[in-house]
């Protein structure tokens, strides 16, 4: 069931996110996002290029995060923006914990501030706006009535 937004407060954590970091989780995310550099599954041209071994692309990484906060907020949570920076690689062998808090509720918006911690350090911080529907269960956007879901038009 999507959180509603009345159910949100200033100050909420996010339950942490337990993410292995894979060769198959890396080298899947760059081909996934026709990202086809080198560094992202190649080992050995990463270690040419002085990194210890291939690490994960910016866009699986947005992927994760996107896929965080939906996990927890819900299907119908609809995310409006997503503005992330990057810090330490995530290399294979290692594993990224996300964790989330809510810093802005307005409107049916929410705003929520996201860290994924490696060994190394912090590999992402940022923000996520998304926006919810006001009871939990009817999509903003009427993506759950019953014609949409068998891709009927209306």
């Amino acid at each position: 069931m999507t959180v509603p937004a009345t159910a949100i407060r200033v100050g909420d954590e996010l339950p942490p996110l337990r993410i292995p970091i894979t060769r198959t989780l890396i080298v899947s995310g760059a081909i996934a996002s026709r990202d086809y550099q080198d560094v992202h599954h190649d080992a050995e041209a990463a270690k040419e290029k002085g990194s210890p071994d291939i690490f994960m692309n910016i866009l699986t990484t947005n992927g994760l995060v996107g896929r965080y906060i939906t996990d927890h907020f819900g299907p119908h949570a609809r995310l409006q923006k997503v503005a992330i920076r990057l810090g330490a690689p995530n290399y294979p062998g290692d594993e990224m914990v996300l964790t989330g808090r809510v810093t802005a509720v307005a409107d049916g918006t929410a705003e929520v501030s996201v860290t994924g911690r490696n060994a190394i350090g912090n590999h992402v911080t940022g923000k996520v706006t998304l926006r919810l529907p006001p009871d939990g269960l009817d999509s903003p956007d009427g993506l759950d009535s019953p014609d949409s879901l068998h891709g009927e038009a209306r």
